[in-house]
């Protein structure tokens, strides 16, 4: 399971192109690993190497040196599209990715983004274009994004609120999934089935019943 995560303070990696699709987040051919870890190398592959496997130069900017530990994306419109693959947010997880910013994300993109702690932070496309703005005028501005209070302020001290689903926000505020959060439930759920009858009958019991 994820660890908690509440915000993160950081430099923004801007990739102003839409439509980038699973393939090009974590190309199918990965789709084989198991380890999430070894995941990182993955991400962007084919922006990053030839198809020899060389390293591009100049370097994709993922690969440039003041981009290295950067959490968070600002991205075009309809991030995540195309085929669903829980290895797209797996590999930005990896290379160490804590939220995306941008108009809108695939909806089976979003869902997956979430089981795995990565924030898909909805935007208007006034404050996208602001926000694009401000990266350009500013690339080592940091911005910070807080998940228990929802919001994202940047470096002039201005700010502005987000939503994410309560649930998910609640499981990785606690860093838990559905199976951990039904886990912390068994308490109550225990207690309530000692107080009521069993409402299915075993194999066995049936077979006596109908004798």
């Amino acid at each position: 399971m994820p660890e908690p995560f509440v915000k993160t303070t950081s430099r923004v990696i801007s990739i102003l192109r839409s439509n980038i699709d699973t393939d090009q987040i974590c190309p199918a051919r990965f789709l084989k690993i198991t380890d999430k870890n070894g995941l990182a190398e993955a991400l962007f592959f084919d922006w990053r190497f030839t198809p020899d496997g060389e390293r591009r130069r100049p370097p994709s900017f993922i690969d440039e040196p003041h981009n290295s530990g950067r959490q968070i994306l600002l991205v075009g419109d309809n991030f995540g599209a195309g085929s669903s693959r829980e290895h797209a947010p797996w590999a930005l997880r990896a290379w160490g990715i804590r939220a995306i910013v941008s108009t809108s994300f695939a909806d089976i993109f979003s869902g997956n983004a979430l089981k795995n702690a990565l924030l898909p932070i909805v935007v208007s496309a006034e404050r996208h274009a602001a926000l694009t703005a401000l990266v350009a005028a500013h690339p080592d501005g940091e911005w910070t994004v807080d998940l228990e209070a929802e919001q994202v302020t940047l470096p002039d001290g201005d700010s502005f609120a987000f939503e994410i689903d309560p649930f998910a926000r609640t499981m990785i505020l606690a860093g838990t999934d559905e199976i951990g959060y039904v886990r912390l439930k068994l308490p109550a759920i225990e207690a309530w089935e000692a107080t009521h009858d069993a409402r299915v009958e075993t194999r066995g019991e049936a077979s006596t019943a109908a004798r």
